[in-house]
């Protein structure tokens, strides 16, 4: 027993001293060459590979540099770089055939630059061969095949950004991990970072064949969730457009490489649409299905909801994405919507409701076009609110004078049974056109105007009133209606939306004074006085 013992000591000892001098007989560096042509040749780039290390124990050959160059097409500069990666091989080929055989590559701290051109082309795009042949290798059609049972890399970082545009956008802490990695079958695959300015995204799923082929995608099938993006800090917002806020996504990813599908659900915390807006005070959920055109930069959304609270929209339309900017057709239609919950939204228009005022009732129909550059974008369209309580603002003290007229209330709220407007909606403000105002207390008002970025007011208005029984000699003396007929009260809006001065436009009614025959000095001069108590405005001492 003690010799066979002996004799097995011996052995693993005989085993061990091979094991050490193994390395020490191994120049890795020799592999060098065919480890950068086998990579170049699948990849269709030309790779470099720093010196190398043999590590016998963990089957694997250390680099402390790695480059893969871009498709000349995009940039001079590399794709990706890295100071250290690790290549796994089949140790036993290594020793007794003298050949490499990658199993395995783990990428430290790379990297990347992933860029678009004019067309909507990504420099990824051609990586395992370009159909077109314009990759650095120049072949035209995908390189040999080549599985890696494991790749990895940690603690990445990728820039994103266009050819034609020095903007770029950072995603910091990248890993990615993928098993049996092929050019031509579908392999499992993880990708996590760390979004700029914060926030986080994850894609998990199934990814390929990859084998190349200009702007189409390689096949996918995964789920993308990302939270608490800031769309001010994507590099894709112009700063100057307003729009701002927290995005949170989680969608189904499909591609077949003509067309990616995508479905799932948006969520916006903090929403700001325009300059000078505020943050809104209600998230904005978004529910849609869209269809994408990678060749084209260019898809189609359907399916689209919009909710705001209990409040709900269809959304439709197209996007292009082959810009600096992206440009959307999108068609908003709600109807029905309890403007209890849509108030939330108003400040991200820059809209601010006057000071202790509330919308405790009625619904808002509106079917809405926009239209541009996401950050030059336009809205037109036509909206309507309905049976509505604007509790906390009486419209009636703003005019002041009105109260004192028989049948006109005062009263701590305001009820507005109609109004209706076609919009234009900017980044500089809204423009309100046709403006027809239903105030059961006072009468109708119609007129057009501005509200700008800033929330100032300017609206020219028209009040028409039902000159009938005490109201209507009050308002007959005033502006020499008949009894009976409709008196008409130009006046201006100004201030702002949290502070409107109701104004009376002396020189309107003085000019319908004079074209119905009252051209008389000292009458004209009293009715300017008149008016300005009606409004509220006070004499000045004499």
């Amino acid at each position: 027993m003690k010799r066979k013992l002996r004799y097995v000591l011996i052995g693993l000892g005989v085993v061990l001293l091979v094991l050490i001098a193994i390395p020490f007989f191994v120049n890795a560096n020799a592999f060098r060459p065919a480890i950068e042509e086998k990579l170049s040749a699948v990849l269709d780039r030309q790779v470099h590979v720093g010196n190398l290390d043999f590590s016998l124990l963990s089957g694997s050959l250390s680099a402390d540099d790695l480059s893969i160059a871009d498709d000349p097409a995009f940039s001079k500069s590399p794709f990706l770089t890295a100071k250290s990666v690790k290549i796994g091989i089949e140790v036993l080929t290594l020793v007794f055939s003298r050949a490499v055989r990658i199993t395995g590559l783990t990428i430290e701290k790379p990297e990347v630059i992933l860029l678009r051109d004019a067309a909507g082309r990504w420099n990824l795009s051609s990586l395992a061969g370009d159909s077109t042949g314009s990759s650095n290798g120049g072949s035209s059609g995908p390189g040999p095949d080549l599985v890696i049972k494991k790749l990895r890399l940690k603690n990445g970082r990728l820039t994103v950004g266009r050819t034609a545009s020095s903007k770029r956008s950072v995603y910091d802490n990248v890993d990615l991990e993928a098993s049996d990695v092929s050019t031509t079958s579908q392999f499992p695959m993880t990708l996590a970072a760390t979004l700029p300015g914060g926030g986080s995204l994850k894609l998990d799923g199934k990814v390929g064949p990859i084998k190349g082929g200009g702007s189409a995608l390689p096949p996918l099938d995964t789920r993308l969730t990302i939270h608490g993006l800031d769309l001010g800090s994507t590099g894709f917002v112009d700063p100057g457009s307003g729009l701002g806020g927290l995005m949170d996504l989680d969608s189904t990813l499909a591609s077949g490489g003509n067309e990616a599908r995508a479905q799932g659900n948006i969520k916006l915390t903090r929403l700001q649409l325009v300059t000078g807006g505020a943050p809104a005070e209600q998230p904005v959920q978004v529910s849609f299905g869209s269809a994408y055109n990678p060749r084209r930069s260019a898809g189609v959304l359907n399916q689209g909801k919009v909710a705001i609270g209990r409040a709900v929209a269809r959304l439709s339309g197209t996007y292009d994405l082959k810009g600096d900017t992206p440009v959307v057709n999108l068609k908003i239609v709600g109807q029905d919507m309890p403007v209890q919950d849509l108030q939330a939204v108003l400040p991200a228009l820059a809209i601010v409701l006057p000071k202790g005022a509330s919308l405790l009732a009625g619904t808002l129909n509106a079917a809405l076009s926009a239209a541009g550059p996401t950050n030059k974008l336009v809205t037109t369209g036509t909206v309507g609110l309905f049976n509505a309580k604007l509790a906390g603002f009486d419209m009636g003290s703003k005019m002041s004078a009105l109260a004192a007229f028989a049948g006109i209330r005062k009263g701590p709220d305001t009820t507005i049974e109609k109004l209706t407007s076609n919009l234009r909606v900017t980044p500089e403000g809204i423009r309100a056109d046709r403006l027809d105002l239903l105030v059961p207390s006072i009468g109708q008002l119609t007129g057009d105007g501005t509200i700008g970025a800033n929330s100032a007011i300017d609206f020219k208005m028209l009040g028409l009133l039902n000159s009938s029984g005490v109201v209507g000699s009050a308002l007959g003396r005033l502006t020499g209606a008949a009894p009976g007929s409709a008196a008409s009260l130009p006046f201006r809006i100004a201030g702002t939306t949290s502070d409107p001065k109701f104004l009376p436009d002396v020189r309107g009614i003085v000019g319908a004074q004079l074209d119905s025959g009252l051209e008389n000095k000292p009458q004209t001069k009293g009715l300017a006085e008149r008016l300005g108590d009606f409004f509220g405005k006070k004499k000045k001492a004499p």
